[in-house]
């Protein structure tokens, strides 16, 4: 029997984020766009045509297009910069380090179709190190909403954030899962479900799987609370040490490698607060093989049932 969160409608994140950012610059000719040769997968079309001098398309040169956007801010507008994830912080890398995060320059980097989205094009075209490698930056806040809602409500933060920061959205569908009215708070994780007995924190497209890994669980007699740390830089450490304290036991989610990313930046805290056991799922340090998003993280012992065990035995180091 399917679960509600199996049954609801799928959104791409990456609609919410043109959506928005078309109102933002209605009303604010600073709002501009920066791609790399991306306007379709950016879905940046309608933008283009309804705002034909505001969106400046580079080529297929990322280390340029960071660097244009940091002149913009420069010249007081407000840069979205958009392109592939893995290209975008990849290849980009010591822009965003230096015309960037150095300079603190107002430039809004968004990742599209990040971790495993680009899945059947194998390894060159997954993104599954940035988080690792733009949270070891300083001054660049690091963010993947997990549904529309939750991207509206970012694009409309980041616009109005003095500074900059890393917006990492994927293409594969999501169900909605925060409140139609959704304000995102820089550093604020959302409890999406309580529980007693362990906590499952993820961000991006893994909420929805952990949600309904929390119905099995549920279904098993365990309670589970279910977090939303959309932040991975900064985290909410209240929000991790309720969960050490009042659960036992954490176990983290994220499609990204496990060295570096989500799980790794809770462990932090959790290891320098109040230990508790943990576990961190995602990629083990490999390059993840072809195959869709979805199929991946299933073979990558993220499909519903999968996280639900792992928090299962989990459970068992707290004995």
């Amino acid at each position: 029997m399917k679960t509600r969160f199996e049954t609801c409608k799928l959104h791409d994140c990456r609609d919410a984020f043109v959506m928005t950012l078309e109102e933002l610059a209605e009303t604010d000719n600073k709002v501009v766009a920066v791609c790399n040769d991306s306007v379709g997968s950016t879905k940046l079309g309608d933008f283009k045509s309804k705002f034909p001098e505001r969106l400046i398309n580079v080529g297929i040169a990322e280390q340029n297009m960071v660097g244009v956007g940091a002149g913009l801010a420069n010249g007081g507008k407000i840069p979205f910069v958009c392109g592939a994830a893995p290209f975008l912080t990849g290849r980009a890398l010591e822009q965003i380090k230096a015309d960037v995060a150095y300079s603190e320059a107002n430039v809004k980097l968004v990742g599209v179709s990040a971790g495993l989205a680009y899945g059947e094009l194998g390894a060159t075209h997954h993104s599954i190190e940035d988080f690792a490698w733009i949270r070891a930056l300083p001054n660049i806040p690091v963010i993947a909403p997990a549904d529309r809602i939750e991207t509206i409500a970012v694009i409309k933060w980041a616009k109005d954030y003095d500074g900059p920061c890393f917006l990492r959205l994927s293409r594969v569908g999501v169900p909605d899962l925060l409140p139609a009215k959704h304000i995102f708070k820089l550093g604020k994780a959302n409890r999406l479900r309580e529980g007693e007995n362990v906590t499952i924190i993820s961000n991006g497209v893994l909420t929805h799987r952990t949600m309904i890994a929390a119905d099995i669980l549920a279904s098993r007699g365990i309670s589970c609370r279910v977090v939303n740390m959309a932040c991975v830089r900064p985290l909410d450490a209240k929000e991790i040490l309720a969960a050490a304290s009042e659960t036992g036991a954490i176990l983290t989610c994220e499609e990204h490698t496990t060295f570096g990313g989500l799980g790794s930046a809770i462990a932090e805290v959790v290891v320098d607060n109040h230990p508790v056991p943990m576990k961190r799922l995602g990629v083990p340090g490999v390059f993840a093989p072809t195959g869709s998003a979805n199929f991946l993280l299933d073979e990558f012992g993220m499909s519903p049932e999968s996280i639900a065990n792992s928090a299962q035995i989990l459970m068992r180091r707290k004995e």
